[in-house]
Order: C-alpha cells, then sequence, then structure tokens
C-alpha cells in the first residue's frame, strides 16, 4: 500500500518526497546515506524527517497487516459484513482496530458467556426492544430450565442483564464517546499509601503527590511519568475519577429507549456496563495512552540532548589529564596526546580520608611538566568538588607561566565502559579505575568518539530514561548516535571498532573486520581498500564510503565528505576552475562555490550528469574538505578556579554549561559541586512550551543565583534580564 499521502502531510514534505524516500528506505538504505547522498531524490530530506518517517511507515504497515489479521478472523466467524469491514478500512490507529475486534475476540469464561450458554441471548434481546407494555418477568420465567438454564426468572433477568453490559462493553461507537469524554473531563489522582507515607524529610521524593490532582487533558508528561513510577514502587495510588453520572447519561442516550420496565432493566445493564466493565477498561487505556504520549516527549527529549552532547565541540590539540574523583581509594589519574594515546597513569589522594596533599600536587606537577598538559578534564562524581578545588589551587601555585585550564565533564556512563568487555579489549592491562580516567580525559578531547562506546541510555541527559521500553529507547537513541557520527566523519585509519559500528552501513562484525584488517595490512591508503575487508560488499561500500575519510592517501578526495560515485564530476569541475585534486586543503577554491551557483551552476550539473544541490555540496566540500559541523559551536568553558557553594548570593551572575534539559527546566553547571536548576519560568520573559525551544545541553550562558539551598544542595537560577552576548 502506497502511505505517501498521509505521510507527507503528517510530516509535512510533498507526496513524492515521502514516496521516494520509502522506496529508498525499502532498497536497504541508511537514513545517513540518503540524508547526505540522495539530496535529489528526496528534496533535501535531514536525517530527523527520515527518522520520522522510517518509524511512521512501520507503524503503518504494522497496522495494515493487523487490520488484515482481524478481517480474516471475523470473516472466518462468518460475521463479517461491509459496514464493518468499511470501519476496519477507516481506522487510523491500532486503538480503534481492537476496540472494532472487541466483540469478535475470543473471550475467556465471563458472566455475559455463561449466560449465553443458559440459552438467555433471546432474553436480552427481548429485553432491548424496550416495548412499552412487555413485562419482562413474565418473559423471563420461559427461560428456566432444569438443565443448562435459569433457575428462577430472576436469575435468568441477571443473565439478560450479563449479556447486555457486555453488548455494551464491547460497543466501538460507544467506547469511543466515552474515551473522548474521559480525556475531556476526567482528572487524576493520587494518595500515598501506607509504605508511601512511612517516607519523609528529604528522602520523600513523592511528597508533591501525598494529595495530588490534575486533569488529565493538561498533565505534563513527566508528572504523569512520575506518578507511574511512585504506583511501581508501591508509594503512591493513582486513580482516574470516573465521570459516572455523565457517563450513565451518555451510554443511557445510546441505550435506554423509554422508562418503561424493560427499559429500567437495560438502564441497569449500562450503568452495570461501564462500572464493571468500561470504566477499568478505559481508565486502563487511558493512562496507557498517557504514558505512550509521556515516553514519546522523554524520548523526544532525550534524543535532543543526546545529539547536542554528542556533538560537543571536541578540545583538540591538547594533552590532557583526565581525573577520576574518589574518597577512599584516591583519585585515578591518566594523561593521553593528542591523539588520545595513554602516555601515563597513577593514583593521588588528595581527598579525605588521606588528604596526602602535597605529595599529591608533587606529583601532579611533575606528570603536567614531564607531557605538557595543557587541559585537565574531572569527572563529576564522588569527591568532585574536592578534586576540583584541590586542581583550582594547584594550578595557582603553578602561575602565569603554565597554560593549564581545566573543566567538568559528566561521567554518567564510564563506569559502565570501564567494566565492559569493550574496555577490557582495549585496555587489558588497566584495571577499571584507571580505565575511567583514561574514559574521561577523552570525554573532554572528542565528546563523541569517547561516547560511542557507552550505551547511550547510560549516558544521563534525558528523564526517567529507566522507565522506557527498553526496545523503543535503544531504536531511538541509536539513531541519534548513526546520525551524528555520521554527520561529523569518522578517520578511517585511527576509529575504533564501535565508532566504525556506527558508520552508515558498517556493522559490529565489519567494524572489527576493519581494525583486523588495518592492524595486519597497515594503514588504508585509499577507500577502495575496504572492499578487500572480510563481509563488506558493495552495498555496505556505497552506504560507508562517503562517511570514512583516508588523509594522507593515493586519492585526495578519499579525505573528503565526496562520494565515490562523484569523484568524476568532482575531478572535472576541479579542472574546469583551474584546480587539481591535490589542491584541495592547499588553496583557496571559493571559484568552486561560484561556478556551482546560480544558472550557471544549473547548466554545469547537467554538463557533470549531477543534479545542482549535488553539485553545490561537492563545491562546498571541496572548499572546507571533511568541515566538522562541532566546529561551529562554542567550546567548553576550561577554568582555573574553583566556585564553592558558599559563595553563592542571590542576585549573583555566573557563567556555566547547560547538563540537560528536561521538561520542566534546565540543570546548569555553574561551577559548583550540584547543578543548578533554570526553571522553564525563569528562562526567558516570553511564554515557551519547552525549554529546548531556547536551550540545548551544551550551551554557555550567564545565569542570576535565585535561591541557594545548601542543606538540600538546591540552587535555584534565572535567565531573564541577564544578557547573553
Amino acid at each position: 500500500m502506497d502511505y505517501s499521502a498521509l505521510l507527507a502531510k503528517e510530516i509535512g514534505i510533498r507526496e513524492q518526497q515521502a514516496r521516494t524516500a520509502a522506496e529508498l528506505l525499502d532498497a536497504g538504505n541508511t537514513v545517513p546515506f540518503i540524508a547526505r547522498y540522495r539530496k535529489e531524490m528526496t528534496g533535501s530530506l535531514d536525517d530527523e524527517q527520515l527518522r520520522v518517517l522510517s518509524e511512521r511507515l512501520h507503524y503503518l504497515r504494522g497496522l495494515d497487516q493487523r487490520k488484515s489479521e482481524v478481517v480474516s478472523s471475523i470473516e472466518g466467524q462468518g460475521k463479517l459484513t461491509e459496514e464493518l469491514k468499511a470501519a476496519i478500512d477507516r481506522a487510523v490507529t491500532l486503538a480503534e482496530v481492537e476496540d472494532l475486534y472487541r466483540p469478535y475476540k475470543p473471550k475467556r469464561r465471563t458472566r455475559a458467556g455463561i449466560a449465553r450458554e443458559k440459552g438467555l441471548e433471546p432474553l436480552a434481546e427481548f429485553l432491548y426492544r424496550q416495548e412499552p407494555t412487555a413485562d419482562p418477568l413474565a418473559e423471563a420465567a420461559l427461560y428456566i430450565r432444569e438443565e443448562k438454564g435459569a433457575a428462577t426468572a430472576e436469575e435468568a433477568l441477571a443473565g439478560a442483564k450479563d449479556i447486555l453490559a457486555e453488548d455494551f462493553s464491547d460497543d466501538a461507537g460507544l467506547r469511543k464517546k466515552l474515551k473522548t469524554l474521559l480525556g475531556r473531563k476526567a482528572v487524576l489522582s493520587s494518595e500515598k499509601t501506607a509504605d508511601g507515607e512511612k517516607e519523609q524529610g528529604e528522602k520523600d521524593v513523592y511528597a508533591m503527590y501525598a494529595a495530588y490532582s490534575e486533569p488529565v487533558s493538561r498533565i505534563p508528561g513527566h508528572r504523569v511519568l512520575a506518578l507511574n513510577r511512585g504506583e511501581k514502587e508501591g508509594m503512591l495510588k493513582v486513580s482516574v475519577t470516573p465521570l459516572e453520572a455523565e457517563a450513565d447519561q451518555l451510554i443511557a442516550a445510546d441505550t435506554v429507549k423509554n422508562d418503561s420496565p424493560c427499559g429500567r432493566l437495560v438502564r441497569e445493564a449500562a450503568e452495570d456496563s461501564y462500572r464493571r466493565l468500561l470504566f477499568p477498561s478505559l481508565e486502563r487505556e487511558l493512562r496507557s495512552g498517557m504514558t505512550d504520549q509521556a515516553v514519546e516527549q522523554a524520548i523526544g527529549v532525550f534524543r535532543t540532548n543526546l545529539r547536542q552532547l554528542l556533538l560537543q565541540p571536541p578540545v583538540a590539540g591538547h594533552v590532557t589529564m583526565g581525573l577520576d574523583p574518589a574518597y577512599r581509594t584516591g583519585c585515578k589519574i591518566a594523561v593521553v596526546d593528542e591523539t588520545g594515546k595513554v602516555l601515563d597513569t597513577t593514583v593521588v589522594f588528595p581527598t579525605p580520608p588521606q588528604k596526602k596533599i602535597a605529595e599529591a600536587k608533587a606529583k601532579l606537577k611533575a606528570m603536567i611538566a614531564r607531557y605538557h598538559v595543557t587541559a585537565i578534564s574531572i569527572g563529576n562524581g564522588t569527591a568532585s568538588r574536592e578534586s576540583e578545588d584541590f586542581v583550582a589551587e594547584l594550578l595557582s601555585e603553578l602561575g602565569d607561566d603554565c597554560a593549564c585550564g581545566y573543566a567538568v565533564v559528566s561521567e554518567a556512563g564510564a563506569s559502565v565502559y570501564s567494566a565492559s568487555k569493550l574496555a577490557a579489549e582495549e585496555f587489558p592491562d588497566f584495571d577499571v579505575t584507571q580505565r575511567s580516567a583514561v574514559s574521561i580525559a577523552r570525554r573532554l578531547q572528542d565528546p563523541l568518539a569517547e561516547l560511542v562506546k557507552i550505551d547511550p541510555k547510560s549516558i544521563g541527559v534525558g528523564q526517567y530514561q529507566h522507565d522506557m521500553p527498553p526496545a523503543r529507547l535503544d531504536e531511538a537513541l541509536g539513531g541519534v548516535v548513526e546520525d551524528c557520527v555520521n554527520a561529523v566523519g569518522v578517520d578511517l585509519n585511527t576509529a575504533s571498532a564501535p565508532l566504525l559500528n556506527q558508520v552508515a552501513g558498517i556493522t559490529s562484525a565489519v567494524a572489527k573486520n576493519i581494525v583486523a584488517y588495518r592492524e595486519e595490512n597497515g594503514a588504508f591508503t585509499s577507500r577502495q581498500q575496504l572492499k578487500k575487508v572480510p563481509k563488506l560488499g558493495a552495498k555496505a561500500f556505497e552506504q560507508s564510503a562517503g562517511f570514512l575519510r583516508v588523509n594522507d592517501g593515493k586519492e585526495p578526495l578519499d579525505a573528503t565528505g565526496v562520494h565515490p560515485e562523484s569523484y568524476r564530476a568532482a575531478k572535472e569541475l576541479l579542472k574546469l576552475c583551474g584546480f587539481v585534486p591535490a589542491d584541495i586543503r592547499k588553496k583557496d577554491l571559493t571559484p568552486l562555490t561560484e561556478a556551482a551557483s546560480g544558472r550557471e551552476g544549473e547548466k554545469l550539473a547537467e554538463q557533470l550528469g549531477v543534479g545542482v544541490i549535488t553539485l553545490r555540496d561537492i563545491a562546498a566540500e571541496l572548499r572546507k574538505p571533511a568541515r566538522d559541523p562541532r566546529e561551529e559551536l562554542p567550546p567548553p568553558v576550561m577554568k582555573t578556579r574553583a566556585l564553592k557553594l558558599e559563595e553563592l548570593t542571590p542576585g549573583m551572575v555566573v557563567q556555566g554549561m547547560v547538563r540537560n534539559v528536561v521538561d520542566f527546566g534546565a540543570f546548569v553547571d555553574i561551577g559548583v559541586h550540584d547543578d543548578g536548576l533554570v526553571h522553564i519560568s525563569q528562562i526567558c520573559n516570553k511564554f515557551i512550551r519547552h525549554p529546548s525551544e531556547v536551550l540545548k545541553v551544551g550551551d554557555v550562558v550567564k545565569v542570576s543565583i535565585l535561591s541557594v539551598d545548601a542543606e538540600k544542595h538546591r540552587i535555584g537560577l534565572t535567565m531573564k534580564g541577564i544578557d547573553q552576548k
């Protein structure tokens, strides 16, 4: 089935763009490859649009498959009508399909099922006709039977009402009306359980939900997830107001025809249906829908934050000292050169309980001098504050002659990596803590290259990530990592297997084969050599080649983002402008951009046999080969002194870096142990729906101190009225 029209409308693109993108995905092309090298075909859809299209396409195909299964099942029962089939065809969600299938879905043994076994369905139909003069008790007496029947007329009527109640609960139209009612007017409430009441003080993370209520139409996603977690942990009891009076009125309007004796029994059946069957089912569906929406919103925030974290500018060209803080076991130190190669490791004890400060200073001063360290990266975990004070004091003693600064980096996931099989293979002679210090040093040098080794869920830039469906979260975050790696590009001769594994078209096995080939045969001298790597076939080469760089190789174009399929056009463009491939990086190639622009560029593209967009991309790439998009962002703030919590006073303006963006605000590292919170209401003077409209992870901002709670380690910040220039 062609979903192009629907996808185009939902994503806000042209129908032809949607159709072409779907065809390219179905042909086994990766999102990064399509976004970068098939712009002509898709109308320049970017990776995020393509991810949304791919996910939605998968859902729609699954929906159609389920529709087919449902139609087949109902048809097999001999109950499929043209009207029902049309209704199933019109359904736009899986929930609608399941509602239509409910009456025909095999059920467990229910009260209505037992009543049907007793032959009471005709009695239920008699009651539903609601004839004004009919006597239901007299009619029910006809169904009294010694075997497999009702023992009394009252029992027969009760069974008939059970049948009606189940029929009402299975009515798709009625369910839809009730869902709309609950979604518009219901209130979600919570209260403490007995276990929850035991928690008091700072440990009581659910204090605000002890007596909480909010309309389901307005409750934000992060509160939905918080309530779910509290309920799961047995600390909260969460419920939805049933709106019984309004629901009874709505159901009666659909089912009760008059106030006859039969009509009153139908009303009783309708009320029983809502309380016993409909509301419990609809409450589950409502809360499940709220959770699904909250999960998608949280995953969206996580994706945005992760993308921004991975694309943080590298602090390149620095010999870097990584410091993994700790108390009892001491601070683990690793020095790495400009390429991340480990030069030395040690352990110092500047923090309690040992507090061997003088000895630690002497060791680190010697290492800084010996290896010409120009950057220190401090992990933000346990003992980070004391370690930062120590480093700041150390740098002040080195004086103005020392060109070294420090930055505090997130060490989220460092311990996960350090204990992993990958880390053990990379550093077989190091213990876990030494590996962690190396990772912290490299995180400052090149966040992307280091963070790809870690499960994205462990990086810590989302909210309630442990409450997300694992498969959905892995899929979403994996796509972000892949897009970021391919946007930056990878050096074929230095990249680790985990980094290569994120390149479009490269599987884990092929990534390991590339590294093995490199170790056995030496550095790659051309992209064409990739074809000699075991299991790297023609499709994998097509998808990956443009993202893999070979510097100082035989072919200058191999060091650029120009795809091998466009080499002929690139060389012809260079020739027409008076250049050769060897001029790349050595000469000003501005004439290429001029030649590819305007009406003349269109003629040139036709002459070279490529699209206009492709020609302009080639020209831009040759002018700035292998341009790193991270270079356009502000670098991390390197500091030489530490700020103490006691120094903070309301009104003080300080500089900081955004560490995390969540639904209710942003956490900013201002140089003390605890990040401060800029609540969404304090970000700017205009109304915003989400903090991500203004802030992103890695932004360097100026903030003013609103409040400091030293006991709870909470810092309130504001950006209002502060010039960010």
